[in-house]
């Protein structure tokens, strides 16, 4: 269908946009043809694009602000943009909105091992955190499975977990300052090196924001010292019950694992196709298991462990005994999401958290979800702290495909909060958990979060459309009760 002509206004102000915007960053660092816009039409959320009205690449603090304050001037919209790996749709674009992509931020400012933390810029890679600071025995503990390629500042916005975040906690555990940019162009410092920041805890409203607040243009981490030893346990079992109710066995025994992940037999199988991690491939779920800590230690809790998943009719264990081995376990989990994309055209990478206790329920439930929906799910979750993210199999070429596997994805959120957990362990709201947040709060809590947005952004243009099922002018939640009408927001483009 051929798509309407912009009107003549509305190509005027896209003209007088982009020509204030190649002002502020002269050269290449504005991005104003389809073709290029292209790239940045979507973020890992694939089943919504939408090509971004102008791109904007700044690569100091001076430019962000003087972009957001003209944004704010104009009445233009602002969709920041880190390496585009947010799986809710967080980062998608709008048609009438500037996307502003922070890949230029890309370099590590500071390494104090005095203090053990590391300034960066928000572009660095997660992963770049840990690389520039391993020679000295150091590392960053949050680990996502996109850390190669997702930015700190992303991690910030999501307060992204990871592997390992059972025992050293989420990004907020580990986060000590950041320097933002507000949408009034105001450049704002919060925390520092220091252990904890006085006053109201701005940071911690900051952490998870999913950039509708200010855009952060500095983040300062804690670093640790490696622990010096790390060993792990591939546990597998005739069924997912039975791993569910292991991991709340060895929790619940008092064991912290650093790490403890479990995959379903189609998450397995994808791996152990992909990466040859040498996993047994006769369970139907498997657990990978991590302890670190001084060698007498790891040995009697890797005992312990052994004997707990005995209980709970694992048929069979296996123990790293060096490093490679341990690294070899953690390939295929880190591997999965690309493993299933090996095995179907599409597939929709869920989100949700649950009480431990109810694993081998949700387990269940899902299970009879995927037959009722006639959908495939491959499972891999951060077991530990019942962080699941399911993934739905389909095939975006078929239009009824895709609406089931929304469906699909909705029941199991649903389900989340329906046990006692969340919608959203790291991934965060974006859009695709926008129209869920009416079963978690109620219209008093939403409207309190909204007037913490209006605090930092009473015009609405950073970010919009995000999280929030219903837009309130920030005039009208002055009040307890509000009672405004729903503002529409556009139909989703979706692929």
């Amino acid at each position: 269908m051929k798509m309407p002509t912009p009107d003549a206004a509305v190509l005027q102000r896209r003209a007088e946009i982009v020509a204030a915007l190649q002002q502020i960053l002269p050269g290449e660092g504005v991005i104003v043809s389809e073709a290029e816009r292209r790239a940045y039409e979507s973020d890992g959320l694939t089943a919504y694009r939408q090509l971004p009205m102008v791109v904007a690449l700044p690569s100091r603090v001076d430019q962000v602000a003087a972009i957001l304050r003209y944004c704010k001037e104009m009445g233009v919209k602002v969709v920041p943009r880190g390496a585009g790996t947010s799986l809710s749709g967080g980062a998608l674009p709008l048609a009438d909105g500037v996307l502003l992509g922070m890949a230029k931020f890309n370099r590590i400012l500071d390494i104090d091992y005095d203090n053990r933390c590391v300034t960066a810029q928000p572009g660095v890679t997660n992963l770049a955190l840990t690389q520039a600071v391993e020679d000295a025995g150091f590392y960053y503990a949050p680990d996502p499975s996109s850390q190669i390629a997702c930015t700190i500042g992303g991690n910030v916005a999501e307060n992204s977990g990871g592997v390992h975040c059972l025992k050293y906690g989420l990004t907020t555990n580990n986060l000590l300052g950041i320097e933002m940019v507000t949408m009034d162009g105001e450049v704002i410092r919060l925390g520092g090196k220091h252990f904890d920041a006085d006053g109201y805890d701005l940071l911690g409203i900051m952490t998870g924001s999913e950039g509708l607040l200010a855009v952060v243009t500095e983040v300062t981490v804690r670093i640790l010292p490696k622990p010096t030893t790390a060993r792990a346990l591939l546990i597998g079992f005739p069924g997912t019950e039975d791993a569910g109710k292991c991991v709340a066995a060895v929790i619940g025994a008092g064991i912290i694992p650093s790490g403890m992940e479990m995959m379903d037999r189609p998450a397995i199988h994808a791996a152990e196709a992909f990466v040859r991690a040498g996993y047994p491939l006769d369970v139907e779920a498997l657990l990978i298991v991590e302890l670190d800590g001084p060698p007498a230690e790891i040995d009697h809790l890797i005992g312990k462990v052994e004997v707990i998943g005995r209980e709970h009719r694992a048929t069979t264990v296996q123990v790293s005994t060096n490093d490679a081995e341990r690294l070899a376990f953690w390939s295929g989990r880190k591997a999965a999401f690309p493993a299933v994309g090996r095995i179907s055209p599409d597939y929709y990478c869920m989100d949700g958290t649950i009480p431990r206790g109810r694993l081998a329920q949700v387990l269940a439930r899902m299970r009879d979800l995927s037959e009722e929906y006639g959908l495939r799910v491959a499972n891999v979750f951060h077991a530990g702290d019942g962080n699941l993210h399911p993934l739905i199999l389909y095939d975006a070429n078929k239009l009824s495909e895709i609406e089931r596997a929304e469906a699909f994805g909705g029941d199991i959120l649903r389900l989340c909060v329906e046990v006692g957990g969340v919608l959203t362990g790291e991934h965060g709201v974006g859009v695709e958990k926008r129209d869920l947040m009416g079963t978690m709060f109620d219209e008093t809590d939403l409207a309190h979060q909204q007037r913490v947005k209006c605090a930092f952004d009473p015009d609405g243009l950073l970010n919009p459309g995000k999280v929030f099922p219903q837009l309130h002018r920030c005039a009208e939640l002055g009040r307890l009760q509000v009672h405004s009408a729903r503002l529409p927001f556009p139909d989703l483009p979706r692929f």
